[in-house]
C-alpha cells in the first residue's frame, strides 16, 4: 500500500509520509466541515427565515457528494493538498438570487438559481479549457475584487448576529435586541461565540466546528435541540438532484447573476490556490503546478454540485491548516473527500444541529470576520478604487442583497474611471457589464 501511494502522490520527493498526509487531511476536513452544518440551513431558508423550497437533507446529500467528488478529483488529478466544498459567500448569493427570482414571479426560483450556478460552472470550464481565464481576471481591479469578499463577510456576520438574536427591528431600522440578552437563545450563541473565538485565536484545528459542537451541547442541555437519531443517511422528502431550470436561467434577468457567480468562482479558486500552494512551498518558478488541472476540478465541482442540488463548489482556504500540519500532496485532498462521504452517515445529527439558528450563528460571525481581512488589499489612496469598493461593502449588508451591492460598485467603478480620465484602466467588457447592470436595476429591480 505504501509503495503504491508513494508512486501515485510522490511522497518521497515531497519529503512527506503517509501518516503525516493522513493527519493533514483530517486537519483540513475538521477546519472546513462546518459547511456541513451551515449549508443545509443557509440554502433551505431565505434571509427572512422563509423556506426557499430546497429540502435541507437534500442539500446535505448534495454537499457531501459534491465535496467528496471534487476533493478526490483534486487529489488524484491535480495532486494538490486542497479540499473543496460549497463556498461561503456563494451560498448566500445563491439565496439572494433565489429570493430575487421569487419576487420577480419566476415559476421555479431555486431551480432557476441552480441553473444559473450550473451555467456559471460550465462557463468556468470553458474559460479554463480555452485558456482565456486571464482576460476575465483583468476585468476587475484588485480593490474591487477584495471589496466583494469584504462586503459578503460583513453581510454574513450581520446575518449571524440576527440568527443569534442580537439584532432586532427598531425605528432606526436595526438595533441591539436587548430583550433577548438573557434568554436561552442568547446563552447558546455566546457560548458558541466564546469557544469559537478562543479556538480560532489559538489556531486550534477545527475551531469553528468546536464552537458549533459546544453551542449544540449547550442547546441540548437547555432543551432547545430535538434529536431524531445520530447515525443514518439523509431522509429526503423533496429531491434536489437534476432539478435545475436551464430555460429560466438563460433569460436576460439572470445574465448579471451568471456573470457574478462566474467572477466569484474564478477569483475564489485562484486566490485560494495561490495562498495554499505558496504556504506549502510547492510553487515552481513562481507558478502553481498543475494550475489548469486544479481550475478544471474547481469548475467541474461547481457543475456537479449544481446538478446534485447545492451552490458553487470551490477550493477552501482552510486547506492551509492541513498544509500547516505537514500536508504536501494530493493524498490530503483524497482523505478530505473520503471523510465527506463518511459524514453522510451522521446526517440526523448534522441536520438537528444546523436547524437551530443560535448554534450556527457564531460560525457565521467568525467566518465573516475572516473574510473582512481582504480590506487590506483595497487601494486606499485612489478615490476611483476606494469609492466603488466602499459602495460594495456598504451596499451588500444595507440593501440586504449581495447582487444589488455588487451591482452598485460594478457600475460606479467604470463611471469614476471614465470621469477621472483613466478609462483605459477598465476593460471594455466591464463597461458592457455596467450597462447590463443598469438595465438590471431599471427593468428588474424596480419591478420586484
Amino acid at each position: 500500500m505504501k509503495p503504491m501511494l508513494d508512486r501515485l502522490f510522490h511522497l518521497q520527493s515531497q519529503k512527506t509520509t503517509v501518516p503525516r498526509e493522513l493527519l493533514a487531511g483530517l486537519t483540513t476536513f475538521l477546519t472546513m466541515s462546518y459547511i456541513l452544518v451551515l449549508q443545509p440551513d443557509v440554502l433551505s431558508k431565505d434571509f427572512s427565515g422563509k423556506a426557499t423550497g430546497l429540502d435541507a437533507q437534500a442539500v446535505l446529500l448534495a454537499t457531501c457528494l459534491a465535496s467528496a467528488a471534487a476533493s478526490l478529483a483534486m487529489g488524484l488529478f491535480a495532486r494538490l493538498p486542497i479540499g473543496l466544498a460549497p463556498g461561503m459567500g456563494e451560498n448566500f448569493f445563491f439565496v439572494t438570487v433565489a429570493s430575487a427570482l421569487a419576487a420577480a414571479k419566476f415559476p421555479s426560483p431555486w431551480q432557476t438559481a441552480m441553473g444559473v450556478v450550473l451555467i456559471s460552472g460550465v462557463l468556468f470550464l470553458a474559460l479554463t479549457v480555452l485558456g482565456v481565464r486571464d482576460a476575465l481576471l483583468k476585468m476587475m481591479s484588485q480593490s474591487l475584487r477584495s471589496s466583494v469578499a469584504v462586503g459578503i463577510g460583513v453581510f454574513i456576520a450581520f446575518i449571524g448576529l440576527q440568527k443569534g438574536g442580537l439584532v432586532g427591528d427598531a425605528p432606526t431600522l436595526v438595533s441591539l435586541n436587548a430583550k433577548n440578552l438573557l434568554t436561552a437563545d442568547s446563552a447558546v450563541f455566546w457560548i458558541g461565540m466564546a469557544v469559537t473565538l478562543l479556538a480560532v485565536v489559538r489556531r486550534i484545528p477545527g475551531g469553528i466546528l468546536l464552537g458549533i459542537a459546544c453551542a449544540a451541547i449547550a442547546a441540548a442541555a437547555l432543551g432547545k435541540l430535538q434529536f431524531h437519531g445520530v447515525v443514518g443517511l439523509p431522509h429526503i422528502k423533496d429531491p434536489a438532484a437534476f432539478r435545475f431550470d436551464l430555460r429560466g436561467a438563460l433569460s436576460l434577468t439572470c445574465l448579471p447573476f451568471i456573470v457574478v457567480f462566474l467572477f466569484m468562482a474564478v477569483f475564489d479558486a485562484l486566490g485560494t490556490l495561490v495562498g495554499v500552494v505558496q504556504q506549502a512551498g510547492l510553487m515552481q518558478d513562481g507558478k502553481i503546478p498543475r494550475l489548469r488541472e486544479a481550475m478544471l476540478v474547481d469548475a467541474g465541482g461547481t457543475v456537479l454540485g449544481a446538478m446534485l442540488g447545492t451552490s458553487t463548489v470551490t477550493c477552501y482556504i482552510e486547506s492551509a491548516a492541513g498544509v500547516q500540519a505537514g500536508g504536501r500532496t494530493g493524498l490530503v485532498a483524497v482523505v478530505v473527500g473520503l471523510l465527506f462521504l463518511l459524514a453522510l452517515v451522521f446526517s440526523p445529527l448534522i441536520i438537528a444541529v444546523g436547524g437551530y439558528a443560535p448554534v450556527t450563528a457564531p460560525a457565521l460571525v467568525v467566518v465573516g470576520a475572516m473574510m473582512f481581512g481582504s480590506v487590506r488589499h483595497i487601494d486606499w489612496p485612489d478615490e476611483t478604487e476606494v469609492i466603488p469598493a466602499f459602495l460594495v461593502v456598504l451596499g451588500i449588508p444595507f440593501f440586504f442583497s449581495i447582487a444589488d451591492g455588487l451591482a452598485l460598485g460594478f457600475i460606479a467603478w467604470p463611471v469614476l474611471k471614465l470621469v477621472r480620465g483613466k478609462w483605459r484602466e477598465v476593460s471594455w467588457l466591464m463597461y458592457v457589464m455596467a450597462g447590463v447592470l443598469v438595465l438590471y436595476f431599471v427593468f428588474v429591480r424596480v419591478r420586484v
